[in-house]
């Protein structure tokens, strides 16, 4: 695709004269041809080689954009005129998209999203892994929509990985059983929703496209309640005001919901009719808990929980497995989509009733759990104590005896059961972002296990991880990206690795 600057008369060059040699200065206005798209959503073009990030820019578009900065490799530009869409480009269905940022690809068709969050997951191997990855056809998007390389086609070698079509979803809407909303004060009244691009000023907000209706319709109520019985919003800049947070979960099986108020100290005025005003428009709402944060932080959650009224737990179910759900654990916010998630993790472990596997991150259990249906002993590791005393509670919840939960390190705990005379026939890996630590990954190679299934949420430290256990020995076979997240840049992947030897 060719690529040029608008055409500007020669005195206007003149006087914006590019910097230490780039051929664009902040405020330009350049034509650009959009030939990619970054892992954040940005669109990439180029000008004389110089590129430039455009956000709602999608590949395969000519737009006019303004040059907002510029750094010595590349630069930011907005978005002025779209010249030529994108097959792939919709009208984004929520009002305030362009203000929110919680979206990042609602201007993209859910199709298009999905095959190339499957190419981003494949650049990532390609790139910092180093992998071959074999076509799967399916999945791929035409000519010009991923970008040129992407469209090339080129066959991989025949034994590269296969790199299957992204899992999505048939309704990409309302899929989120959690809202975490922050609380402020706009023209003297109770405000909550999301904090504006680029600040930390709240935007009211009654609607979420991908929130459930009933986390949605908790908010609002509690918003007005709090609004007629004159609770202060807590102020980030003094410290003073009350209510800093609403959290709103609920279990899609069960319809149990809870509502969590994040105060800025104990006491709470009005309580009573606070509580007597929720349980009567909610009856779904079947425990309401404080979380005590006095922290200037910008971190939800405070150390202290109690429980105002009601269970201190709601209860939903993964597939056959019921997880009992307290304030603050952790719990998957797509629960159709992780039991996709989880199916493939089970599929991948090859499982036949008689393994031993082990689960490193297993967090609250919720994997571990999944696995133990199928295996004849799970042993799960997790840093968080909180989580696997969650663990420990889901597991007799279930009547599983055949689960073992340790708090710790899975680097030092899982060769301390090696020492105990636990052999793995398979080793699971769902870790945060940054991927595995790099002793786990040794401990990993020198346990040997048959097969190893890493579940990832970042394609790039997926793609260096896997690097160092093909070092080591083991085969990538198998990639499933699955969209947890639609609508968003993010993208999970559950990968089959195979020990072959050295």
């Amino acid at each position: 695709m060719s690529k040029h600057r608008s055409g500007r008369s020669a005195s206007r060059r003149e006087a914006t004269a590019p910097v230490a040699g780039l051929p664009v200065n902040k405020n330009d206005e350049v034509m650009l041809d959009i030939i990619g798209m970054t892992h954040e959503g940005e669109g990439v073009g180029r000008v004389e080689g110089f590129t430039l990030f455009v956000p709602n820019a999608l590949p395969g578009e000519k737009v006019r954009a303004k040059v907002l900065k510029t750094k010595k490799q590349y630069g930011y530009a907005k978005l002025q005129e779209l010249v030529q869409a994108s097959p792939n480009r919709i009208a984004p269905p929520c009002a305030i998209y362009d203000q929110c940022g919680g979206c990042q690809l609602q201007h993209m068709d859910y199709t298009a999203q999905l095959a190339w969050k499957r190419q981003l997951v494949v650049d990532n191997l390609q790139r910092i892994g180093k992998l071959g990855v074999m076509e799967a056809g399916a999945g791929r998007a035409a000519a010009g929509e991923l970008g040129e390389d992407a469209a090339a086609g080129s066959a991989a070698p025949e034994e590269g990985i296969i790199v299957r079509p992204t899992l999505g979803m048939d309704e990409p809407w309302r899929y989120r059983n959690k809202a975490q909303v922050p609380i402020g004060v706009t023209d003297g009244g109770l405000v909550g929703g999301f904090y504006a691009r680029g600040s930390h000023r709240i935007v009211d907000m009654e609607t979420c496209l991908i929130q459930h209706e009933h986390n949605d319709a908790v908010v609002a109520a509690v918003k007005r309640i709090g609004r007629e019985l004159g609770i202060s919003a807590y102020n980030e800049e003094t410290g003073r005001g009350l209510l800093r947070h609403v959290v709103v979960k609920k279990a899609f099986r069960t319809g149990q919901m809870m509502l969590v108020l994040v105060t800025n100290g104990r006491d709470i005025p009005h309580l009573d009719a606070w509580l007597g005003s929720i349980r009567e428009e909610l009856p779904d709402v079947a425990s309401i808990c404080q979380n005590i944060n006095t922290q200037k932080t910008n971190v939800i959650f405070g150390n202290e929980t109690s429980v105002l009224w009601g269970s201190d737990v709601i209860y939903d179910y993964i597939g056959d497995v019921q997880f009992a759900i307290s304030a603050r654990s952790f719990y998957q916010v797509n629960p159709d989509q992780t039991e996709v998630l989880y199916g493939k993790t089970v599929e991948y472990a090859g499982l036949t009733g008689h393994e031993t596997v082990i689960d490193a991150y297993c967090g609250i259990g919720t994997i571990s759990l999944f696995l133990a249906q199928h295996a004849a002993k799970v042993y799960g590791v997790e840093i968080v104590p909180e989580a696997i005393e969650d663990a420990r509670a889901n597991a007799r919840l279930n009547n599983m005896n055949n689960v073992v939960f340790e708090v710790g390190a899975s680097e030092d705990v899982i060769p301390n059961w090696k020492e105990q005379g636990v052999t793995p026939d398979v080793i699971v890996v769902d870790p945060p972002r940054k991927g595995c630590d790099p002793r786990l990954l040794d401990t990993i190679l020198a346990m040997k296990p048959e097969r190893v299934v890493y579940v990832s949420c970042n394609p790039s430290t997926l793609a260096r991880d896997l690097r160092v256990l093909e070092d080591g020995g083991y085969k990538t076979v198998e990639v499933t990206p699955v969209d947890m997240f639609p609508h968003t840049v993010h993208v999970e992947a559950v990968c089959s690795l195979v020990y072959k030897g050295l």
